[in-house]
C-alpha cells in the first residue's frame, strides 16, 4: 500500500482545483493531520445550513448523486474517503480507533465553516459507513459530535462482523469483503469471485487463516480478523446515547439481527425501518408495490423532525410484512399485537420427522449454505428432516424466531444449524429463517439447544408448509466446525461427528401477528 505525507493541520482544507457539477473536493485534516479527501455539495440557497457527513470506505465519488439529493433539500452534504482508502492517504485499518477521532475532527470542521454557521450535523452512513456514524455519534460531547444518526445496515465492528452471536464464523462475506478491500487502498468487488472461478474448492482449503495464500496477494490482516474480541461494543455503549436514531435495515441482511439490537438498546429516541432488503437494500424477492419505501424521501423527512427536536421520546419502529404489502408496527406502542406459534417436533400438526432423528455432521461433506436442495437419498442422512403440513390460512409473521432443540453431539465441540424453508403449495423453495450455534457439551451427554433464527418479517399463503433442516455445518457461508476441539480457523483437521435430535420437547418457535396494526411506514417513523 502506498502512503502520502501527513500535512500540517489547519482549521481550513485545502480544496480541489475542480468540481464537479455542484460538487467540490477539499481536504479535511485528521488529528494527525492527514488529510482526508471529502466531497462537498452545497444548496443553492444562502446558509447556514444544516449538514449530512458520510464517512465511507468505498470511494466517496459513489455518492454523488446522494449529495446533490441532500443539497436539494436544504442540507450540506460531505461524503469522505476514510484514511487510507482511495483519496485519503495513510494505512487502512478497518475498525480501529482512528474512525471515531477522524469523524469527530470533521464533524468539528464542518461546524467552523461559514456554510454552516455551528449548525447541527447529522452522521450517515450505510455498512461500514454506519458504523463509521455511530462511533462518530458517540464519541464524547462538543463540536465533534452530531446531533442525530442514521445507520443503515451496520456493520457494527470487527468481532461482530466476523462472528454470528453465538461464536461460528462468517466465513464466504468476510472472505469476499476482506478479498475486495482488505489491506488495499482501492477496491476490487470481484476478486474472490474471480479466485473461485479458478479454484472453485478456495474456501476449502485449511487453515481458513492461510487464504491469502490463495488469493494471491498479501493480506496481513485477515488472520487478525479472527482473533478472539467481545461483540457489541457499540450497542453497549449506545445504551448512554441520547442522540435520535433511526436503524435501517433488511430481513434478508446477515447483519439484521445487530440492526436490531441497535435500535432496541438505543438510550435516545430510537425508530427501526425493517424493509424487505438484503445488505445492499435492494429487494430479494419481487415487491407489491405497497412494499416500496423511498428511502431519500424518508431520510430526509426523518432528519428534519430529529434535528428540531419533533422526534417522540419513545422506542418506535416497522416490519415489513413481505408479500402482503403491509407494514407492522413494533415497540412498546405495540407490545400486545403479537404471540409465539409453536410447531412441535412429536405432534401432527407440528413438524412431521422425514428423516435423520440420528444423522453425522461430516466437515468434508458438509450442508452448503448455497444450496436448498435436500438430498433424495437418506441411507447415510447428513441432517434432520422435519416437515409442517400445509397452513390452513395465511399466517403473518413480524418479530424473533427461535428452535429449542433436544439434541446430542459425540465430540466436544459441535455447531447446529438450523435452516428454515417456505415451501409453496408448487413445492418452491424460499428461504425464511437461519440460524447457527457454537456449543461445547460433554460428548453423549443430551443438551437442551436454542438456536436463535433472527427477525422475520413475512405474510405466508395458506397451503405453505415449513421445512426445518438441522445439521451441524452451514458451508461457505459458515467455517466448517473441525469437531475436534480446535479453533476452525487453524485447525487443519477434520472429524465426523454423530448427532441425535430427540423429538421431544424440541420445537419451532415464531411470533405471528395476532392482532392486526398495519401502519404507513414514513409517518411512523418520523413522528
Amino acid at each position: 500500500m502506498t502512503t502520502t505525507a501527513n500535512t500540517t493541520a489547519s482549521t481550513t482544507a485545502s480544496t480541489a482545483t475542480s468540481a464537479t457539477a455542484g460538487i467540490t473536493t477539499v481536504h479535511v485534516p485528521a488529528p494527525d493531520g492527514t488529510p482526508l479527501a471529502t466531497d462537498l455539495c452545497l444548496p443553492a440557497t444562502p446558509g447556514p445550513h444544516p449538514a449530512v457527513v458520510i464517512r465511507t470506505p468505498y470511494s466517496r465519488t459513489a455518492h454523488r448523486a446522494e449529495l446533490r439529493g441532500w443539497a436539494a433539500h436544504g442540507f450540506a452534504a460531505l461524503a469522505q474517503d476514510v484514511r487510507g482508502r482511495h483519496g485519503s492517504p495513510g494505512p487502512w485499518h478497518p475498525y480501529q480507533d482512528h474512525e471515531e477521532s477522524d469523524g469527530a475532527a470533521t464533524v468539528a470542521w464542518v461546524r467552523d465553516q461559514a456554510w454552516s454557521g455551528g449548525g447541527p450535523v447529522l452522521a450517515v452512513g450505510s455498512s461500514y459507513a454506519a458504523h463509521c456514524a455511530l462511533v462518530t455519534a458517540l464519541g464524547p460531547p462538543g463540536d465533534g459530535r452530531p446531533d442525530a444518526v442514521i445507520a443503515a445496515v451496520p456493520a457494527l465492528g470487527l468481532a461482530d462482523t466476523a462472528r454470528e452471536p453465538a461464536g461460528p464464523e462468517r466465513l464466504r462475506a468476510r472472505a469476499g469483503w476482506w478479498a475486495a478491500h482488505g489491506d488495499r487502498p482501492d477496491s476490487a468487488p470481484d476478486a474472490l469471485a474471480h479466485a473461485l472461478a479458478a479454484d472453485p474448492r478456495l474456501l476449502e482449503h485449511l487453515p481458513v487463516t492461510r487464504l491469502a495464500d490463495r488469493l494471491g496477494r498479501a493480506l496481513p490482516s485477515w488472520p487478525g480478523l479472527w482473533d478472539d474480541r467481545p461483540r457489541g461494543r457499540i450497542v453497549r455503549r449506545g445504551s448512554a446515547s441520547r442522540l435520535p436514531l433511526l436503524a435501517v435495515g433488511g430481513t434478508h441482511d446477515p447483519f439484521a439481527e445487530d440492526t436490531v439490537a441497535l435500535w432496541r438498546g438505543w438510550g435516545g429516541p430510537a425508530r427501526l425501518l425493517l424493509g424487505p432488503w438484503g445488505h445492499h437494500l435492494t429487494a430479494e424477492r419481487p415487491r407489491l408495490a405497497a412494499d416500496h419505501v423511498n428511502l431519500g424521501a424518508l431520510y430526509v423527512r426523518w432528519a428534519r423532525a430529529a434535528l428540531a427536536g419533533r422526534l417522540e421520546p419513545d422506542r418506535r419502529g416497522v416490519i415489513t410484512l413481505s408479500g402482503s404489502g403491509r407494514w407492522h408496527g413494533v415497540g412498546r406502542q405495540a407490545a400486545d399485537t403479537a404471540r409465539t406459534a409453536t410447531w412441535p417436533f412429536d405432534a401432527r400438526t407440528g413438524l412431521r420427522l422425514l428423516h435423520g432423528a440420528e444423522f453425522t455432521a461430516d466437515p468434508a461433506r458438509p450442508v452448503r449454505s448455497d444450496d436448498l436442495a435436500v438430498p433424495a437419498d437418506t441411507t447415510c442422512a447428513d441432517r434432520c428432516l422435519l416437515l409442517s403440513p400445509p397452513l390452513p390460512r395465511p399466517l403473518d409473521l413480524a418479530g424473533p424466531a427461535t428452535a429449542r432443540l433436544h439434541a446430542t453431539a459425540d465430540t466436544p465441540a459441535a455447531d447446529w444449524a438450523v435452516r428454515v424453508t417456505a415451501l409453496d403449495p408448487a413445492g418452491r423453495a424460499e428461504p425464511l429463517a437461519f440460524g447457527i450455534v457454537r456449543r461445547t457439551d460433554p460428548p453423549g451427554e443430551a443438551a437442551e439447544i436454542t438456536v436463535p433464527l433472527g427477525t422475520l418479517g413475512r405474510r405466508l399463503p395458506a397451503g405453505t408448509r415449513l421445512r426445518t433442516e438441522i445439521a451441524g455445518h452451514h458451508f461457505p457461508a459458515h467455517a466448517r466446525n473441525p469437531h475436534t476441539g480446535e479453533n476452525p480457523v487453524t485447525a487443519t483437521r477434520l472429524a465426523p461427528s454423530r448427532r441425535a435430535v430427540t423429538a421431544r420437547g424440541s420445537a419451532l418457535h415464531l411470533t405471528v401477528v395476532a392482532r392486526r396494526r398495519y401502519v404507513e411506514p414514513v409517518p411512523e417513523i418520523c413522528r
